[in-house]
């Protein structure tokens, strides 16, 4: 059980395995307004930078966890880096089917809502964990505007123009599925440079290390073609946020 070698390549100078900044993930941090020791599940937690940088800024406890053996290795050296081993802890596991002990403040899955299947699944899974008064958040890409041709949608890595809403409609989404939307922190293009660009140096210092591995011409191929397609499609139609959110 673990992630695709590829998208580990992909991200292996990553902190943040979403188009999200250092800066965007601190200004939810502190627009969230924690109380100390507030109890955090974060679900396909990746490297456990928000768990990591809120336990040291924010002094939250909690736990993550990931499909990741890389990234799950990764969270538990962040959390030595910071000294906060004694407020977090990391579980390699299957999200999609993990429920908190108790009760949590906070419940968490940022850009990972296939493990529920879509977002309403993955509302109703985090809702297992969440106190009745507690803040759910949600990573969700939408469309900065509509992609006009079937060629742009594809260059988007979306399979239809419809697996995206624009960005009123993603928040009246998450009111049907009874939740207030209280908070939200907004990705910029320069977040998602930040995000897609470090992949690409990523791959091609990994492949002048392994020139002869199985997966060098997979990936030596889409380095070719991934910048020019990014900034003629997904740069310009994807925008990208997490949510806070608290039933009704």
């Amino acid at each position: 059980m673990d992630l695709p070698r590829s998208f580990v390549i992909r991200e292996s100078s990553h902190r943040i395995h979403n188009p999200f900044t250092s800066e965007k993930l601190a200004t939810l941090g502190g627009a969230l307004r924690l109380p100390p020791d507030a109890r955090v599940l974060d679900l396909a937690c990746g490297s456990g930078e928000l768990l990591c940088t809120w336990a040291r800024d924010h002094r939250v406890t909690g736990t993550g966890v990931d499909i990741s053996t890389a990234f799950i290795d990764r969270a538990r050296a962040r959390a030595a880096e910071l000294g906060v081993v004694d407020r977090v802890g990391f579980v390699h596991g299957d999200a999609s089917g993990h429920v908190a002990d108790e009760p949590v403040d906070v419940a968490a899955c940022v850009g990972a809502a296939w493990i529920g299947g879509g977002l309403p699944g993955t509302v109703r899974l985090l809702q297992e964990s969440l106190k009745r008064d507690g803040i759910m958040l949600i990573g969700e890409p939408f469309w900065r505007r509509r992609p006009a041709d079937r060629e742009a949608v594809a260059g988007c890595h979306v399979d239809s123009v419809d697996d995206l809403l624009l960005l009123p409609g993603l928040v009246e989404r998450f009111g049907s599925l009874g939740y207030d939307v209280v908070e939200m922190v907004l990705a910029d293009q320069d977040s998602w440079d930040r995000y897609r660009a470090a992949q690409w140096l990523n791959v091609r210092r990994w492949l002048a290390s392994h020139p002869d591995d199985e997966l060098a011409a997979g990936l030596r191929a889409e380095l070719t073609t991934a910048p020019a397609r990014y900034v003629r499609y997904e740069r310009e139609y994807v925008g990208w946020g997490v949510f806070a959110l608290m039933r009704r």
